[in-house]
């Protein structure tokens, strides 16, 4: 995937309203200059030579102009719409660092992360469908082979078994399709809103105890908190956490368990999208794929923190 955007330099750079607004006031300047300048020296330096040197005066003031308006607008939108052109045809180009007005910069900055968030969801899209056939693969193997055995006269036991290999492939289909439809859901942002903490906790059907230790107010909709505490809650108990502790504070809001933790070699892979180490007994591993996505959607970041105990995180909206 493509890296974050490079910063652009800070540099002082006249608003753009200035550079318009002073190559104006030259325009509009120039011609009375030209006749006070004419009045006032034409019967001392003769009409032709005084002609010759406002002529002269205009064509540096034209230069000078030109000059400025090419380095502080033409050529920053040049280099942005040679970014923009490289970064459509897939090539990798180095972004531009410098632009000539403020407000060229943060046009510049805009075009740039929609560039680089294009490029990370195509490549994020790729991935997550060379997954998706991955994890469709072995269930699908599984029923196919079974129903080719019970196509072949098998009976008795062996049909019951095979009966139970198809039934138990397809309801792991199922839950797979029911979690890449929640992760799709879940990266589409469904607009800004507030609740209560304490009022989404209290209401969801959790199969572990919840706790609010500081309750508080979430700059999420109720139902994408919901969602969220949701999934962290039932991650947690079917790692063998008991409760689960929420404490919300300045747009922060903290999500810790008692479980066993998560080990070292797996701290990066947490958010990945199927990555589980319960599969072999149904887990799915897109339950904080699907959280990582909703909070993104909404403005936030997830992130994992050290902790001596349980498995903790920082859900950031600041």
């Amino acid at each position: 995937m493509h890296g974050p955007v490079k910063r652009i330099g800070q540099k002082w750079r006249p608003p753009l309203a200035l550079v318009l607004g002073g190559t104006l006031a030259a325009v509009l300047v120039s011609p009375l200059f030209g006749i006070i300048y004419l009045r006032l020296w034409g019967n001392i330096l003769g009409w032709g030579e005084a002609a010759w040197l406002i002529g002269w005066i205009g064509v540096v003031a034209t230069g000078v102009l030109g000059f400025l308006l090419w380095r502080l607008v033409l050529r920053p939108i040049y280099r942005l719409t040679d970014y923009a052109r490289a970064m459509k045809a897939g090539r990798d180009v180095a972004a531009p660092t410098h632009f000539g007005t403020p407000e060229l910069s943060r046009l510049g900055v805009s075009v740039m992360a929609m560039g680089e968030s294009l490029h990370n969801r195509a490549d994020g899209m790729k991935a997550y469908a060379d997954h998706v056939a991955h994890e469709l693969t072995s269930p699908l193997t599984a029923i196919q082979g079974a129903a080719e055995l019970l196509q072949a006269g098998a009976s008795g036991e062996d049909a019951s078994e095979l009966s139970a290999t198809i039934h138990n492939a397809s309801q792991r289909m199922q839950m797979l399709l029911d979690d890449l439809g929640h992760h799709a859901k879940a990266a589409t942002s469904a607009g800004s809103g507030v609740c209560k903490l304490s009022e989404v906790a209290l209401g969801l059907n959790a199969a572990i105890n919840i706790e609010v230790s500081h309750d508080g107010m979430v700059p999420l909709i109720a139902s994408d908190l919901g969602t969220i505490l949701t999934q962290l809650a039932r991650n947690a108990a079917e790692h063998g956490a008991t409760y689960l502790t929420l404490h919300a504070q300045a747009g922060r809001l903290h999500v810790g368990d008692d479980g066993p933790g998560i080990s070292v070699g797996n701290r990066s892979r947490v958010f990945d999208p199927f990555f589980t180490t319960r599969r072999e007994s149904g887990g799915t591993g897109m339950g904080l794929s699907i959280v990582r996505s909703l909070v993104q959607a909404r403005g936030g970041q997830i992130t994992l923190l050290d902790h001596e105990k349980g498995a903790h995180f920082l859900i950031n909206f600041e």
